[in-house]
């Protein structure tokens, strides 16, 4: 059973973290999803290294919490565990100034021992949590800490402290493995010795793989977006593992990154020029002709301003920008890029603001405040990358109303909506091969609707400003995984009443859809059991019309026939009251329509020609069985009429043995004749054992005998008077008698059912 009582405890370890250290994009995760995590009901510990680049701010609240030594291969290092409480979350920092008092995080000739120490300390620390802690998820994130599922499960496996701990495992960039010489394997990783680990990490003759070892080792592989999950299991994106992500891809899923919301604000943001919301966009002008200024160009709000804040690196499509910048900048498109990067492009983007004075702007630095005024001003934001994980770039420029223009690839492709011209649909703009016209044509798509079609482009940003790409939603679904790794950890009510809110509607409306036949057949068997008393059957016939509507879902035909019969009767009895006006009891016909209109139906299949009795009998034979409930209905509206029990009783009883002697003229009129008087006896229940709705006709029998005849004889006799193939016979009505026709049709088919 799962413990209400214990709350999902996870570890979260990564290289680097914000706000304390941070190079990309992992920092931004590490920094964003623990907190969220804390906020749906999780306890989480992050662990990060103490790198020397650590602000004193940070360092000077950190406490000592534990130390303890960790073996690596021959080595016996110290390991410090120093703790930090910061937004809600606790920060654990690994001190080991031999490997991380370096003024970057990565680059070193040792980054393979540095790191290989970080996942053995991570893993050894489990030991030494605070009381009560108890690790039920260790996640780890790219290849520096990609060891640790390894070392848990060779040197840790069978301790009862580590036999709860389940492993998910993140790639942030696949290109990033890890790959160095075969000689750590056994000078820093102690495994060659063992050769399940040892084969498992090689990846080929002379080095290994840390992250292949952790798509092997882990319990679960997530990546940072569906489609970007999709990729790597491909040659093309991944970069030699794509066959251990095939193998493994039952483990493997994407979930989307999100961004710091309150961080990335326009409403409240400090650092831009003037803020605004999405319902008041008059601080973004501002901003626009402010950055315009600063940057050189021509203050001019009737152009569009593109901006690209990003490395300068082949990855991030920078070949694509070099080949159609001379066109974007003639075709009257304002250009601002900010970044560092290969000297090739940097010197390119020299030359073009150098070609184009006032309309194109290259500031090659790495400003961060910069950057975020470049993101409020902006009209478009392009992000052509050749493959892209995930991304925040295009995720912020959305936040702040520019409407990003990327390539069709991972995460960009997830989290930007193509516009739709016809639609309206679409946060921004997107095109699908690595191709250098293709962006160009996407460009002058966005520039052209911002030229041509204010509105349109207005209620584009509208809908970018209006996506939701919190780090809740996010958090969600890694806790979706947890909690399916250990069903027997009780999610909170808080945390999975969001999910469970979409399929409840489902689950009630399928009960409602079986049940409504049911309720249909009771409804129309009531009428019939209360045919004996006259005053209740009006309101037991109005329920009955809404079941057969209802039906329309699963008996679309029995819906029409019934809908139809209800409709009809009104127009039937008229037709009856004229073709009767001859009849020698009209008193009694007003008095009862039941008993007018089997009187009406004797008369004219006695009187009629023999040609329109032919015609009848040969329908009766040819149409089709079909189902009762229209017969029902039709009894239950013969039911509402005043009528008086025993009149129509003795009325029936004449018409019962009339038919068969006006019949008598041809053979036809015989049969038809038997098979009337077949129906009107009393062994009907015995002939209709398929039917539940059939079995009230016995009972209602049992109890007035002439009622049940004349019920039975109604539907007979208004069977013939009312085919379309009778409009000679009476031209007066001749619009009234062709909507009876199905229900005609009908009671005839019930007549053959009955007979079977």
């Amino acid at each position: 059973m799962a413990d209400s009582s214990k709350k999902m405890q996870i570890v979260f370890a990564s290289a680097e973290c914000a706000p304390f250290v941070k190079t990309g994009g992992l920092g931004d995760v590490a920094g964003s999803l623990p907190a969220a995590l804390v906020r749906a009901g999780a306890e989480v510990i992050v662990m990060v290294p103490k790198y020397a680049t650590i602000k004193d701010e940070y360092k000077a609240q950190m406490e000592h919490f534990s130390d303890f030594y960790v073996s690596l291969g021959w080595r016996n290092e110290y390991c410090g565990l120093e703790k930090l409480e910061h937004d809600g979350v606790t920060y654990m920092f690994i001190d080991n100034e031999r490997y991380f008092a370096r003024d970057y995080p990565y680059g070193f000739f040792d980054d393979g021992e540095r790191f290989a120490f970080f996942s053995k300390a991570i893993t050894e620390s489990l030991q030494h949590l605070p009381a009560g802690f108890e690790c039920d998820i260790l996640h780890c994130n790219d290849w520096q800490t990609a060891l640790a599922p390894v070392f848990l499960r060779e040197f840790y496996q069978g301790l009862p402290l580590y036999d709860r701990v389940k492993t998910v495992f993140s790639i942030h960039n696949v290109a990033f493995q890890g790959q160095f010489s075969d000689t750590v394997m056994e000078d820093i990783l102690g495994v060659a010795h063992i050769p399940a680990a040892a084969s498992q990490l090689r990846c080929d003759a002379c080095s290994i793989n840390y992250m292949l070892g952790a798509l092997r080792y882990a319990d679960a592989i997530t990546t940072v977006s569906p489609t970007y999950a999709n990729e790597i299991q491909t040659p093309e994106f991944g970069e030699g593992l794509d066959g251990v992500l095939r193998e493994r891809s039952y483990a493997l899923q994407g979930i989307l990154n999100g961004i710091d919301v309150a961080g990335f604000d326009p409403a409240t943001d400090k650092r831009i020029a003037a803020n605004y919301t999405v319902e008041d966009r008059s601080g973004k002008a501002v901003c626009k002709a402010k950055l315009q200024e600063e940057l050189g160009l021509e203050v001019r709000d009737d152009r569009p301003l593109m901006v690209m804040v990003t490395r300068l690196t082949r990855q991030k499509g920078m070949d694509l920008v070099m080949y159609a910048l001379d066109r974007i900048l003639s075709g009257g498109v304002q250009v601002a890029v900010l970044g560092t990067g290969d000297r090739d492009y940097e010197d390119g983007l020299r030359y073009f603001q150098d070609k184009y004075p006032g309309t194109m702007a290259a500031r090659i630095e790495f400003d961060p405040a910069l950057s975020q005024r470049m993101y409020a001003a902006a009209d478009m934001f392009l992000m052509p990358s050749k493959f892209e994980p995930c991304g925040l770039s295009q995720i912020i420029a959305m936040r702040y109303g520019t409407l990003p223009i990327v390539r069709e690839t991972g995460g960009l492709k997830d989290t930007v909506q193509p516009y739709n011209e016809f639609t309206g649909e679409g946060t921004g703009f997107s095109f699908s091969n690595f191709n250098g016209d293709e962006m160009g044509d996407a460009v002058f798509r966005a520039a052209r609707l911002f030229w041509d079609n204010r509105d349109a482009w207005n209620q584009l940003v509208t809908q970018a400003m209006s996506q939701d790409f919190s780090w809740t939603r996010s958090a969600d679904k890694y806790l979706d995984l947890y909690f399916f790794m250990h069903p027997e950890i009780e999610r909170p009510a808080a945390v999975v009443d969001e999910p469970e809110a979409a399929p409840d509607p489902v689950a009630a409306e399928e009960p409602k859809a079986e049940e409504k036949p049911v309720e249909a057949e009771t409804v129309k068997t009531d009428p019939k059991v209360k045919v004996e008393a006259t005053p209740e059957p009006e309101p037991e016939v109005k329920p009955a019309a809404k079941p057969a509507a209802k039906k329309t879902t699963t008996r679309k035909t029995t819906a029409k026939k019934a809908t139809a019969s209800k409709t009809t009767a009104a127009k039937t009895t008229t037709t009856r009251k004229r073709t009767t006006a001859t009849a020698k009891k009209a008193a009694e016909a007003e008095a009862a329509p039941e008993v007018m209109a089997e009187v009406a139906e004797t008369k004219p299949a006695a009187k009629a020609p023999a040609k329109t009795t032919a015609k009848k009998s040969t329908a009766s034979k040819t149409t089709t069985a079909k189902k009762s409930t229209v017969a029902k209905s039709t009894k239950s509206k013969a039911a509402t009429t005043k009528a008086a029990a025993k009149p129509a009783s003795k009325v029936e009883e004449t018409p019962v043995e009339a038919k068969p002697t006006a019949k008598t003229t041809t053979r036809k009129r015989t049969t038809t004749a038997k098979k009337t008087t077949a129906k009107t006896t009393t062994p009907k229940a015995e002939t209709k054992p398929a039917a539940a709705k059939e079995e009230p006709k016995a009972e209602v029998k049992a109890k007035p005998a002439p009622k049940a005849a004349e019920v039975k004889a109604a539907p007979k006799a208004t069977v013939k008077p009312e085919p379309a193939k009778e409009t000679p016979v009476s031209p007066a009505a001749p619009a009234k008698e062709k909507a009876p026709s199905k229900k005609t049709s009908v009671r005839k088919a019930t007549a053959t059912r009955k007979r079977r």
